[in-house]
């Protein structure tokens, strides 16, 4: 069972090079899901183990990849998500950095809201380098880090001169119509990979 970071980080970084040997991964961070292991693994033991996931979430110089981790050797199994730099700086929210246990959010493609992903302190710089990588910037103090990037507010028009009519919009086109039985993916879906698919391809 692999307990030792540098041996993790490299079994992570081995499976990464067997799907796209041209990336390489910048941080890994070993992950839980649920809500604070102060809760599931003390008050609640075994029955609190059953409802986490554990998960190696890496950010490499051109994706988020993560990783299934097994609990009995602790290494990383399949790939479950192959996220794009772009989509994972929208995707993460609420990072709270502490002393033993830190967290942040993360929405899943196709879940319905952000998973909470425990950090170990064990992990907490690597954290900080995954946060950073993705956000920008260190944390001018403990804890806090740079916001996601907003969605740009719109652009009302001036108010009209009395006296003087706007003119109206040119009528934009239609867009394209789809075939019959096809519909464009819902905001927020991403397509599934193929078992065995190189998740990297699009």
């Amino acid at each position: 069972m692999a307990i030792v970071k540098s041996t993790i980080q490299q079994q992570v970084a081995e499976a990464i090079a067997a799907i796209e040997p041209n990336d390489r991964p910048v941080a890994t961070i070993q992950t839980i899901t649920g809500p604070s292991p102060w809760l599931t693994n003390g008050v609640l033991g075994l029955i609190g183990q059953l409802m986490v996931k554990y998960y190696f979430v890496t950010l490499t110089h051109r994706v988020v990849v993560i990783h299934r981790t097994s609990r009995i050797s602790n290494r990383p199994q399949e790939v479950l998500y192959v996220i794009p730099l772009d989509q994972a700086r929208a995707s993460i929210s609420d990072v709270r950095r502490n002393t033993l246990w830190s967290s942040l959010r993360f929405q899943l493609p196709n879940e319905p809201k952000p998973t909470r992903l425990n950090v170990h302190r064990m992990w907490r710089a690597e954290m900080d380098t995954f946060v950073n990588g993705l956000l920008g910037g260190a944390p001018s103090v403990p804890g806090q880090y740079p916001q996601a990037p907003q969605a740009p507010q719109p652009q009302y028009p001036a108010a009209p001169v009395p006296g003087q009519y706007p003119q109206a919009p040119a009528a934009a086109p239609y867009p394209p119509q789809q075939p019959a039985g096809q519909y464009p993916p819902a905001p927020g879906q991403y397509p599934q990979q193929a078992p065995g698919a190189n998740p990297y391809q699009s």
